[in-house]
């Protein structure tokens, strides 16, 4: 016989978290369902990986960071320690080992979460399972020889692990960046085929560019601010928190001794090719600062402060990398991003848009309603998957299912 439970909220991240928090707080009873422990995705990154923002950035409702080094990156076990000890405190209960492998809806309403330990019923249900959810592996990907040892992000752990021999990159956001860089860092030959993404120095003036830029409207923006949905799958700004935090771009990595290429094109047996279009990925990239640089430099002139200096960026003068044979290389580490995947569990029709992203009236699905998201990229702004954003979102999820059920205030 199938549990009732009036709410469910699923995924023990800092949004489930942050929900369950803000549920609480409106005196909404439920129970957390969590396919591993409370936090446990953080600790399927690397083994180097820190946060890029800095500490004082974990500003989660209820579990904001109260240590001695706001100015520093936790690292993936400390984050996850964090959340932890956070589920911890919170009153709802957290079953932790307890997967959600389906979500349908009754016909007679409310829904039906086939889990290990059987089917729950609810009648609400606040799906938080994170913003990354299933790597993407550019479509070339497919053509590399098939006994080349090929990484996504989650398979990853240091450089040591890795076979021996050069290593291709393929991606150009911050994971890509900081990947490159270690594993350069431990002696390793690099190749990187490049793609798009921003970048802006760690510091402008006496200012941590995360400091500079939550005074700015840069992390309000919105999924019409974009120039097309579809640019919701750009990469963050290129960046390092690691070793307490530096500068990490296409030039730091150049100088590092990586070879640097265009995307990645395709492979046979013999050769992996990359485009010749290096130049135009570092020129996107400056143009990703100087829109960064445009939000600094008008709030300065908005608020009277002296503005850094941040002057154009010098050239790249590197021939770009167009083709490695395939017998100098040991593996590949593919850091290519993350694509939503609802559709896999969620059988509901019409649930998704066409990037795989929810339907949503302000979280709640317009397919399903009483179905909510908490914690999706641009769900609600640029920040919504964020430590920083996510208890905003939350709080207005948690104010609506409690208005729903008829909760007094």
């Amino acid at each position: 016989m199938a549990e009732e439970i009036d709410v469910v909220v699923i995924g023990a991240g800092q949004a489930g978290l942050a929900t369950s928090h803000e549920l609480e707080q409106r005196g909404v009873e439920h129970v957390v369902l969590e396919a591993d422990v409370p936090g446990s995705a953080w600790l399927g990154r690397w083994d180097g990986f820190t946060l890029v923002g800095q500490n004082h950035t974990v500003r989660l409702p209820g579990a904001p960071y109260t240590g001695d080094d706001p100015q520093g990156f936790m690292g993936r076990t400390e984050i996850a320690a964090h959340l932890d000890a956070w589920a911890g405190r919170l009153r709802a209960p957290v079953r932790s080992g307890c997967p959600v492998r389906r979500l349908r809806q009754r016909d007679e309403g409310g829904f039906a979460l086939d889990t290990d330990a059987g089917t729950v019923v609810s009648r609400v249900v606040v799906a938080s399972t994170g913003a990354y959810q299933r790597p993407h592996r550019p479509p070339a990907c497919a053509s590399l020889p098939e006994g080349l040892p090929v990484f996504d992000l989650a398979g990853y752990r240091n450089p040591d692990a890795m076979p021996d021999g050069p290593v291709l990159v393929v991606g150009s956001g911050q994971s890509a960046c900081q990947v490159a860089e270690e594993l350069a860092l431990a002696g390793r030959d690099v190749v990187m085929a490049c793609g798009r993404a921003p970048w802006f120095p760690r510091r402008a003036g006496d200012r941590d560019v995360f400091e500079w830029l939550l005074d700015t409207p840069f992390f309000d923006q919105r999924v019409e601010d974009l120039p097309t949905p579809a640019a919701r799958f750009g990469a963050n700004p290129q960046l390092s928190g690691a070793a307490g935090g530096h500068d990490l771009n296409y030039r730091t990595l150049a100088g590092l001794g990586v070879r640097l290429g265009g995307h990645l094109v395709g492979a046979d047996d013999d050769v992996v090719r990359l485009a010749p279009d290096l130049d135009a990925s570092v020129a996107a990239g400056d143009d990703g600062y100087r829109l960064i640089r445009g939000f600094v430099l008008d709030l300065c002139a908005r608020e009277g402060i002296e503005a850094p200096d941040l002057p154009d960026p010098p050239p790249l003068a590197r021939r770009g990398v167009e083709s490695v044979p395939v017998r100098e290389l040991g593996s590949v580490v593919v850091a290519a991003g993350f694509r939503p995947d609802y559709a896999s569990w969620v059988d509901v029709p019409g649930l998704v848009d066409e990037q795989g992203f929810p339907v949503h009236d302000d979280g709640e699905s317009t397919a399903a309603p009483d179905l909510h998201f908490v914690g999706v990229h641009f769900l609600r702004r640029r920040s919504s998957a964020l430590l920083f954003g996510v208890g905003a979102d939350a709080a207005v999820t948690a104010t609506r299912v409690a208005s729903r059920l008829s909760v007094p205030a």
